[in-house]
């Protein structure tokens, strides 16, 4: 599953996804096991047995058991069929399943029911930037973080960047990075992703400033140090370009990147 979509937080008793509970004669030989949580999903007002229902389909989703989580989030739906989360949700299982359509469908309906959602919009416009709709998709994300209560703009930032380099909007993924590291100025992402696009842009003092805080921030990777190599490199900083090669060298001798570096692909 693409681990960019954003997903309910989900609280969920151990015993709903262990097996429900464990082997007894009844109801009242496992009584202490029994959360008030499955009484709601069963017996609930219609609205709270969506919602678990929905929570134990998001959790699902997340372990991969997409069977699962499609049977409870049909059961969500059924209990409350105006819930736009059950939606939500459903539009990943699709996206998951290949099922672009019913995806699209499922989506649009959460958003009618729930327009100003961050996690909805966020989810669908990262939806429709894989489907290819790059500048479509950017309406949802702003929708998203327009959301006072949203509580991780800078996630949604990072990722309406990455659909606008998709079609080569390099003004506005430079806004949306600045805006990102502007909320949380710590967010690897966004400072990778800035670093990437001032070497690209070749503002090179940038990148190398942005790589020194990232490498603060965390252990060098071999990104950051394959990155590295080549700002060094175009600055014209030998001692510097051998150092942070001489350290992919000892820390990643596997890696991807510096089997770039052997073979001298530098662009």
């Amino acid at each position: 599953m693409n681990m960019l979509f954003s997903v309910l937080l989900i609280v969920i008793v151990a015993a709903l996804m262990s097996g429900c509970v464990a082997q007894g004669s009844g109801i009242a030989d496992r009584g202490a096991e029994v959360d008030s949580s499955l009484i709601i999903a069963e017996q609930g007002p219609p609205r709270e047995r969506a919602r678990i229902h929905t929570e134990l389909a998001a959790a699902y989703y997340e372990r991969g058991n997409l069977a699962v989580a499609l049977e409870e989030i049909r059961i969500a739906i059924a209990a409350d069929p105006s819930y736009a989360l059950a939606y939500n949700v459903l539009g990943l299982l699709h996206a998951d399943l290949k099922e672009y359509d019913q995806a699209q469908l499922s989506f649009e309906r959460a958003i009618r029911l729930s327009p100003n959602d961050a996690d909805i919009n966020h989810n669908y416009g990262w939806f429709l930037c894989q489907a290819g709709k790059e500048e479509q998709s950017l309406r949802y994300f702003q929708a998203a973080v327009r959301n006072p209560l949203y509580a991780t703009p800078q996630k949604t930032y990072v990722v309406a960047a990455t659909c606008a380099l998709g079609k080569s909007m390099q003004a506005e993924a430079l806004d949306f990075y600045e805006r990102a590291l502007k909320f949380d100025p710590a967010y690897l992402p966004a400072v990778m992703g800035m670093t990437k696009l001032k070497f690209r842009m070749g503002e090179l003092i940038d990148a190398r400033n942005l790589l020194a805080r990232f490498n603060k921030l965390v252990e060098a990777t071999a990104e950051s140090l394959w990155l590295g190599v080549r700002v060094e490199r175009k600055l014209g900083n030998k001692a510097a370009e051998s150092n942070l090669a001489a350290r992919l060298r000892r820390q990643y001798p596997d890696s991807p990147e510096f089997q770039d570096f052997q073979n001298g692909r530098f662009d």
